[in-house]
């Protein structure tokens, strides 16, 4: 059995929520809300809204339309979201070089979020960042499914829901306080590690590397 010990450490594979960890997608959802107000004649608080990402779109539209509406609305949403939402949405800094950082370990590099996968998709090939892979419409401990699916020891999200799938699919849990999340919230959720924000990504990793190994 000795022969185990010289294994080496599997690639890491690092998985990066989406909304408000990669990407400020405030502006373009703020805009797709405002125009599903008009479409629909109904009123959504457009601002208060953006101030809570990361739930499922379903639990935000539920504060402004009856509950049996809410798919059809959901879809509306979706379909209009391409044209008005991904053109507004820039990174968020130090995005890409937190993805490069993990190339550059020679490691996978996957993004693992609750937003309608085509759309998640969209964004990306906008901004030219290029994951693994891209896993879309898993929430909170939901997105443990697709963790233990990529073997991700690590998972980076901006909201206490990530750090619940995180913990979930037994990764370690990097919390970054540029969402709706306080860095206080997400020590107390049981992020392992709190970064201000991912410009602080790749000096983590490369420390991180030798104590994993």
């Amino acid at each position: 059995m000795a022969h185990m010990a010289f294994k080496t450490p599997p690639a890491l594979t690092v998985g990066f929520d989406l909304d408000m960890t990669l990407i400020d997608s405030r502006p373009g959802i703020r805009a797709c809300y405002q125009a599903l107000s008009e479409r629909t004649g109904t009123y959504i608080d457009a601002d208060l809204a953006v101030t809570r990402l990361g739930p499922p779109l379903a639990e935000e539209l539920i504060n402004w339309f009856p509950a049996e509406e809410v798919a059809a609305v959901a879809d509306l949403y979706r379909e209009m979201y391409p044209t008005i939402a991904i053109a507004a949405t820039p990174a968020l800094t130090g995005a890409r070089e937190a993805i490069a950082a993990v190339r550059e370990a020679g490691g996978r590099a996957i993004v693992v979020t609750a937003k309608y996968e085509p759309n998640a998709k969209l964004h990306l090939a906008h901004l030219r960042i290029e994951p693994d892979a891209v896993i879309g419409d898993l929430w909170a401990e939901q997105k443990a499914e697709a963790l233990r699916e990529h073997d991700a020891g690590v998972y980076v999200g901006d909201h206490v829901g990530d750090v619940r799938g995180a913990r979930a699919a037994g990764a370690l849990s990097v919390g970054v306080a540029t969402g709706p999340c306080p860095p206080e919230e997400l020590r107390a959720a049981g992020a392992d590690v709190v970064l201000t924000d991912l410009t602080e990504f790749p000096r983590w990793l490369s420390d991180y590397r030798p104590a994993r190994a």
